[in-house]
């Protein structure tokens, strides 16, 4: 009697479900990878023990290695502003501004001069002489975990 078993294995190995895989991973860490950064300015901040974070972001005042300016930069593409016009700029982000926090986040890169932040202190000054006692802004400098 000759009984042919019909079970057998195929020795052949298909990749197409490997291959689907693979690409629904690089997908999903391509899309995650953009959601890390925060940073939509290259800096480079200074280091800090201190381990407090602020947990929402109001105001942000960039200033990079080449001492451009930038307020809440969107993106890479973000446009600098003038030291000239820092005011009018930050006066209408205070008007959009909704926070209970009154704060200023300042990310500058550690290669700025002392007096780079001390001129934005100024203008900082100057537009919190529009507000009462309790309302103004105040300025938090950002740093870099060690």
């Amino acid at each position: 009697m000759a009984i042919k078993m019909h079970n057998r294995i195929d020795p052949t190995f298909s990749a197409t479900s490997m291959s689907d895989l693979v690409f629904l991973l690089l997908i999903f860490f391509m899309l995650t990878s953009t959601m890390i950064s925060p940073n939509a300015i290259n800096l480079v901040l200074p280091k800090s023990t201190a381990e407090k974070q602020l947990s929402n972001r109001q105001l942000e005042v960039y200033i990079d290695a080449d001492l451009n300016y930038y307020v809440n930069p969107e993106g890479s593409s973000a446009q600098p502003t003038a030291y000239e016009d820092l005011l009018p700029v930050l006066m209408g982000a205070v008007e959009q501004d909704a926070s209970a926090q009154k704060n200023i986040i300042l990310r500058a890169d550690k290669s700025v001069p002392i007096e780079n932040v001390v001129a934005l202190m100024d203008v900082l000054n100057e537009l919190n002489e529009n507000f009462p006692e309790e309302e103004r802004y105040k300025m938090v400098l950002a740093t870099e975990a060690k």
